[in-house]
């Protein structure tokens, strides 16, 4: 049954980023041009997930336990590292030179997109480089 919910979840998701224009690159780059031609659509999209994620997780702390688990896994840790700051950065900075990061890529691959495709691979390629790192190890 959490296998069924997780690939709804999954599918509802990517509808939802497809829908919102998220995975074309061209629509992110505009909306992270600031300083050009911005394109505020998508700040709609940002607000109206945020405003989701609130009501999600005040729903959340009304409950004991989840539906489908035994309990919360929530992480514990406060610290902001090394390779926090480094992943955030890298995500950041491929996010804007693409416009695209690794959910609207994979939504992407469902509907064919060239750029999701190399995106997907640059991916995987960089996952696998990591292990090569003082971070994977």
């Amino acid at each position: 049954m959490a296998t069924l919910v997780a690939l709804i979840s999954g599918i509802l998701f990517g509808l939802g980023l497809a829908v919102s224009a998220m995975i074309d690159p061209a629509k992110v780059i505009g909306f992270l041009d600031v300083a050009g031609a911005w394109d505020p659509s998508l700040a709609f999209v940002l607000a109206a997930a945020v405003g989701v994620t609130a009501v999600g997780y005040a729903l959340l702390k009304k409950r004991d336990k989840p539906v489908l688990e035994s309990k919360f896994r929530i992480p514990s840790r406060r610290d902001i590292d090394a390779p926090l700051l480094i992943g955030a950065a890298v995500f950041g900075v491929g996010w804007g030179l693409v416009g695209l990061c690794p959910g609207p890529a994979i939504a992407g691959l469902a509907v064919g997109l060239r750029e999701s495709v190399v995106f997907a691979a640059a991916m995987v390629a960089g996952m696998a480089l990591y292990r090569f790192t003082p971070f994977g190890k």
